[in-house]
């Protein structure tokens, strides 16, 4: 009996003594997020998704507040105004969503020399002290003319929807659509229209460059934009093209529509609104005092012919389909990274 007990004590000492991993407490750390733009239905649900989950991560104690704001106007110093409040605000962690990549710079690194952490998504910003979030838009743009290439052997002439002027993932689709261009020189691009990845925007810019183009076989998009350009394609009486999509919800049920009344096929592509989720967990974990790569790429959000009606099923009307992470998703993608 004694020797059970000293064997017990024994092993008490030696847990007592075993390091344990140090782990910061989080519950009461103040994260914000700063959005530059939410005139469309993406930031839309992209700020639905950080309420409802961020709401919950509050709610549980994983965090003490997780406040969004986002500037009237899409102006970087409006947004750099709105993060050095942040800073004398006594946030802990700033999650951006960013109106340039250079131009939030000087903030971002106040920030950063303040003690905060800083997270940018979707529009990321290429000041070194930030963490990135981002899918690989490039891509994301190149494989649309990769599919229509598949579709259209002879290829044609493309008309290109852009998103917001001056902002990083504009540049880097456009960049990617181009790229993709050279790849399959049957295709050209006969025209191009800033869409501001809004609906109602890009049907009035397809309405007004339509008449100066000559037959279209494919219209290629950032998001946003091709429901908007099959309305002003359609007003026009022009043959209709293959409109690659964006996920949008009224998108995708256009294209229903038009694949059950004639067997219409494209492709639906964009970055999931929830990737403002991701950003918020990122952004938890750094502040838990997990090491976390600087550069972290999540897959886009593909829908193709076989899957549509599974994925409009599964979209909110007036949404766009989405992907929302928890924490264990972040964790895996933050294990995934290194």
């Amino acid at each position: 009996m004694k020797k059970s007990r000293m064997l017990l004590a024994t092993a008490a000492l030696c847990l007592a003594m075993t390091p344990l991993a140090a782990q910061a407490d989080t519950s009461g750390k103040k994260i914000a997020l700063s959005n530059n733009y939410a005139g469309n239905s993406w930031r839309q649900a992209m700020l639905t998704s950080w309420e409802k989950v961020t709401g919950a991560a509050v709610k549980d104690g994983k965090v003490a507040a997780a406040d969004a704001f986002t500037t009237a106007e899409n102006q970087a110093t409006e947004q750099a105004a709105q993060i050095q409040n942040m800073i004398l605000q006594g946030y802990d962690a700033i999650v951006v969503n960013a109106a340039s990549p250079t131009a939030l710079n000087g903030a971002i690194k106040e920030a950063c020399d303040a003690g905060i952490t800083v997270v940018s998504f979707d529009g990321i910003v290429t000041e070194p002290c930030a963490w990135r979030i981002a899918v690989d838009f490039k891509e994301m743009g190149r494989s649309q003319v990769e599919y229509l290439a598949g579709k259209l052997k002879d290829g044609g002439n493309l008309l290109e929807i852009r998103g917001l002027a001056g902002v990083f993932v504009d540049d880097e689709i456009s960049a990617g659509i181009h790229e993709g261009v050279k790849q399959f020189p049957q295709f050209k691009i006969a025209g191009s229209v800033h869409g501001d990845w809004a609906q109602d925007v890009a049907q009035k810019a397809v309405a007004g460059i339509l008449p100066s183009l000559p037959d279209i076989v494919g219209v290629v998009t950032q998001g946003g934009d091709g429901y908007g350009a099959a309305q002003a394609i359609a007003a026009a009486n022009r043959k209709m093209p293959i409109i690659v999509m964006g996920n949008r919800e009224d998108e995708l049920k256009w294209w229903k529509e038009q694949k059950d009344a004639n067997s219409y096929e494209t492709m639906s592509v964009s970055i999931a609104p929830g990737v403002s989720t991701l950003a918020f967990w990122v952004a938890q974990q750094i502040l838990d005092g997990k090491e976390v790569k600087k550069d972290l790429v999540v897959p886009f959000l593909r829908i193709d012919q076989d899957n549509l009606e599974a994925n409009l099923a599964n979209t909110q009307a007036g949404g766009v389909a989405n992907v929302e992470y928890a924490l264990e998703d972040a964790q895996k993608v933050i294990e995934g990274a290194k």
